[in-house]
């Protein structure tokens, strides 16, 4: 949905860009409601498409394999429900939809799994809690299943901080404190305070406010990490133990398109302090080479850069020469198809992932948007 913001307006009409983001708003409320931890769902009754089958994963909770299809519990899938809702909000003002169907009911139950997900590993007197989600698949992939019998690696309590058992990337995280995800709820959870203030309820809007200041405290505590070379940087994931993990993943949100998303100024210093290390040879999945230079991840594994995350280098970018740079590699390492690929090998662009990676391509959309708007000179250049 991302992609069609930029041609989001007030409309009635049910042929709209506005009409499709009312019906994602409400279905994925219908989701939520009914299976909160899952990421995945099959088409809902009124399309009349059948239902496909899913994997064979252990999940706690379970679920309804004949509405959900792959249930890996990820944040950044709540955070991104509450950026569609501001989006919406902010483009069309239509506080008469929030007020009606499941809305507000969705968000409620997001906020109770975010704080059920702040939950530690032990409690105070040193036994294990009962997590409140776990997952288990038969796999050969280390990072498509959790570590200690579904539960992944500990995770210190009263951080502030709430867990993703796995990255937008779909791989497990290390380490649970997923520090982009939250950045990106907190964000769109201040939006959408908003709109819930707007139709009437209050005392949810102020909860949802004391939620997001107190995780921004909680990210400020535990997800700056002192570099040697760089200064104060964002971790990726921490676990509240002290063990972090310095590294970007090109599915967003990453560290990198934290301005994207809003949490953050772009001339913010540990922001930029933090970009220097991720788009350098200090960042394990920073793939270079003659091809394309660009963030990838364990998705596809070292070698591959994905040109999502140049797109995202982009667009969080107000220097003439890195974003001419980035826009060359990406339109000259399509391997002559001239669409935007899913990840790349850096030393040869003919061996790539997804020829047409619709998210991507949307995404360069938007970007090629933002530049006509701030910086149109550099499209006026020859690419060829």
């Amino acid at each position: 949905m991302q992609s069609y913001l930029p041609l989001l307006n007030a409309s009635s009409s049910n042929n709209s860009i506005a009409s499709l983001y009312r019906g994602v708003i409400n279905l994925q409320s219908r989701y939520i409601n009914t299976s909160p931890f899952c990421n995945a769902f099959q088409p809902p009754p009124e399309s009349g498409i059948a239902a496909q089958s899913g994997n064979s994963d252990t999940v706690s909770p379970p679920y309804d394999s004949q509405i959900v299809f792959e249930c890996k519990y990820e944040l950044d899938s709540l955070a991104a429900f509450l950026e569609i809702a501001a989006h919406y909000y902010n483009a069309t003002q239509d506080t008469l939809f929030f007020k009606q169907y499941q809305w507000a009911d969705a968000v409620q139950t997001i906020l109770n799994v975010f704080n059920a997900m702040m939950i530690g590993t032990y409690a105070e007197n040193g036994t294990v809690n009962i997590s409140p989600y776990k997952f288990l698949r038969q796999t050969t992939s280390g990072t498509e299943t959790l570590s200690n019998s579904g539960n992944g690696n500990p995770v210190q309590a009263d951080t502030g901080l709430s867990r993703s058992t796995f990255r937008p990337s779909d791989d497990t995280t290390i380490f649970q404190l997923f520090i982009p995800a939250n950045m990106m709820f907190t964000r769109y959870l201040e939006s959408t305070s908003t709109i819930m203030q707007k139709i009437g309820k209050g005392n949810l809007a102020s909860q949802m406010l004391k939620l997001a200041s107190n995780v921004r405290a909680a990210i400020s505590a535990h997800g700056i990490v002192k570099d040697p070379n760089y200064g104060s940087i964002y971790a990726y994931e921490v676990d509240g133990f002290g063990s972090s993990n310095t590294m970007d993943d090109a599915n967003i949100p990453s560290l990198l398109s934290i301005p994207f998303f809003g949490y953050l100024d772009i001339n913010n210093t540990v922001y930029q302090n933090t970009r220097k290390v991720l788009l350098s040879k200090n960042n394990p999945y920073f793939m270079r080479g003659p091809v394309i230079n660009a963030v990838g991840g364990p998705h596809h594994g070292p070698g591959y850069a994905w040109p999502m995350a140049s797109i995202v280098r982009i667009l969080t970018s107000n220097n003439d020469t890195e974003i001419t740079s980035s826009l060359e590699e990406i339109l000259s390492s399509t391997n002559g198809l001239g669409l935007i690929h899913e990840s790349i090998n850096t030393f040869n662009q003919s061996d790539y992932t997804r020829q047409w990676f619709s998210w991507a391509n949307g995404l360069f959309g938007q970007m090629i948007l933002d530049l006509e708007s701030r910086k149109p000179h550099l499209l006026q250049q020859s690419f060829q």
